[in-house]
């Protein structure tokens, strides 16, 4: 059974702006399902409608085993300034009038988890953007969601932090078996992550193709040196190449 299923949705803005139409996908449970597309295809709209962020103009998003927690991971960490790292990953968990010692403990082991642990009590203005992704992730995980939604969430950050924050989220991916949703414009991102990559095209936002990507080997840095990496980088950018030569909807 798939955990979330989106049928038929389409956006349109009240500015007129038509954001997705007809985006039909189902996300299977413990899947890990990237969304690849140019800027503007509607990545980041798709993401907050199956949030429940917005809502969609027709069609509907629908939860087959019952809608629990999510998590969402942002392209910004948008963390509290006035809270410690421990207070921003237990503040889920205090509003959902959680004990004190024991949100805590939990907000604890899930920073240990992301490799922050002796940074507890440490603030937001002191850590590196690569800490602070860390930070925004475990707060997302630390209420055990069913769903992961990540928009872009290491864009911004320099290539040696990327690599390895993509391996360690493999890696709690693996451990939690949350499923995923990862929305990001690098080729090279979506294969090392994905089971499966859904590209779209723009104006409006729709699925243009599917890919899924089952390497015979780990998920690790040898991964990215080997020609099957190589070949799935080369047909998923061959793919994106058409998606974005698709002209507007008639």
């Amino acid at each position: 059974m798939h955990l979330v299923g989106v049928r038929g949705v389409s956006k349109v803005f009240g500015n007129g702006v038509a954001a997705l139409a007809g985006i039909s996908l189902d996300i299977a449970a413990g899947e890990f399902l990237s969304i690849l597309g140019p800027s503007g295809c509607g990545k980041s709209t798709l993401l907050r409608l199956i949030a429940g962020l917005l809502r969609p103009t027709a069609g509907t998003i629908e939860w087959p085993g019952g809608r629990r927690d999510l998590g969402f991971v942002f392209q910004e960490a948008t963390l509290m300034p006035w809270a410690t790292v421990l207070g921003n990953v237990a503040l889920p968990l205090r509003l959902h009038g959680m004990a004190r010692s024991e949100r805590e403990a939990r907000a604890a082991e899930m920073l240990a988890r992301v490799g922050l642990k002796g940074f507890e009590r440490t603030w937001p203005r002191e850590l590196s953007g690569g800490m602070k992704m860390r930070v925004s992730l475990a707060r997302a995980l630390v209420v055990e969601p069913r769903l992961l939604l990540m928009d872009e969430p290491f864009a911004a950050l320099d290539e040696i932090t990327r690599h390895r924050l993509n391996g360690d989220l493999l890696d709690l991916w693996r451990h939690s078996g949350v499923t995923v949703v990862f929305v990001t414009h690098s080729v090279f991102e979506s294969v090392f992550l994905s089971q499966r990559i859904v590209v779209m095209a723009a104006r409006p936002g729709r699925v243009a193709a599917e890919l899924a990507i089952d390497p015979q080997q780990p998920r690790d840095e040898s991964f990215r040196t080997s020609t099957e990496y190589g070949a799935y980088c080369r047909l998923t950018s061959a793919r994106l190449g058409d998606a974005m030569a698709m002209g507007p909807l008639a």
